[in-house]
């Protein structure tokens, strides 16, 4: 069976390059890397106490060990920086690319934006299988900040929210899976903390876009902040764009300042590219100095 089985997921030469690696690592002495509804997929020995993680969110009923993870994140990454030029990107949902509130939650000055749904394109409302109606506003430059995005980075969407909210999101910023495919980590997979072992990439070439760090203690390093988005209030808020008429620049708002930044992270990165070893690259202290570089200049990145 092929790691890569998802055509959403990787190009089939990355598949064809990772699965001939990995026969050729298990076949010698079995270590069980690769588990799949309990079966071992390169010996077929049935494991009852397996430990290893799920990705069933990629793979159904999918476990790999510790040594598959490291040894898969690596392949994965080093494939798509050698021929892709891409590094991979994880965005948050709310509040980085959306804002969502509960219909019942508007206050008095906000319920007018119930009757604007359907005659604005950034404005949504949802309520099929879910218990309460709400809206959606999506970000102001969301999408094409993903189109640009898409052509630097492989891109995870990582959220707190349930599956069936996730994939309501995706439907209005991504309905035809050119950007996620199924790379879509939501509260089911990940009911806790939010943690980078679940992103089939090697951390040394990961970049994450979300509007808190709190939930990324393992992740800092790898965290760039952008300001919250909070397009409505509520009725005990007294602050929202919504409320000031107003909304975020397209041209100099946060997602347009994340997208300049994250264009000097990928060229910075791949510069020189020949002359560097694939086992000492590193995003993670790029970040720190375009970082420190850009708060020299006085542009904010949060």
């Amino acid at each position: 069976m092929s790691l890569v089985e998802n055509p959403s997921l990787e190009p089939q030469s990355k598949t064809r390059k990772i699965d001939t690696e990995i026969k050729e690592t298990t076949s010698r002495n079995c270590q069980h890397w690769f588990v799949r509804n309990r079966i071992c997929i390169s010996c077929n020995t049935t494991l009852d106490n397996y430990e290893g993680r799920s990705f069933d969110y990629l793979y159904k009923v999918m476990h790999m060990s510790h040594e598959a993870l490291v040894f898969t994140k690596r392949v994965i990454s080093q494939t798509s920086w050698l021929e892709d030029k891409k590094l991979h990107l994880v965005l948050d949902l709310d509040h980085t690319l959306v804002h969502t509130i509960k219909a019942s939650q508007l206050s008095e000055s906000e319920k007018y934006l119930t009757e604007e749904v359907g005659s604005r394109k950034d404005l949504w409302r949802f309520n099929s299988g879910f218990p309460e109606e709400s809206l959606i506003k999506l970000r102001p430059f969301v999408h094409q900040f993903l189109k640009e995005c898409s052509e630097m980075f492989s891109m995870y969407v990582y959220t707190k929210g349930g599956c069936d909210y996730a994939q309501v999101v995706l439907e209005l910023i991504d309905p035809e899976k050119i950007y996620f495919g199924n790379r879509v980590i939501t509260r089911r997979e990940s009911p806790g903390l939010k943690t980078l072992d679940l992103v089939l990439a090697d951390e040394r070439g990961v970049v994450i876009v979300d509007d808190k760090c709190s939930v990324w203690p393992h992740d800092k390093k790898n965290l760039l902040q952008i300001a919250k988005y909070k397009y409505f209030g509520d009725q005990s808020c007294s602050f929202s764009e919504c409320k000031k008429k107003r909304d975020e620049s397209e041209e100099k708002g946060p997602l347009d300042i994340v997208l300049r930044f994250l264009k000097d992270v990928h060229n910075e990165f791949f510069c020189d590219w020949s002359r560097k070893d694939l086992d000492s690259v590193d995003v993670r202290p790029l970040l720190k100095e375009i970082s420190s570089r850009w708060k020299r200049k006085a542009e904010v990145v949060v």
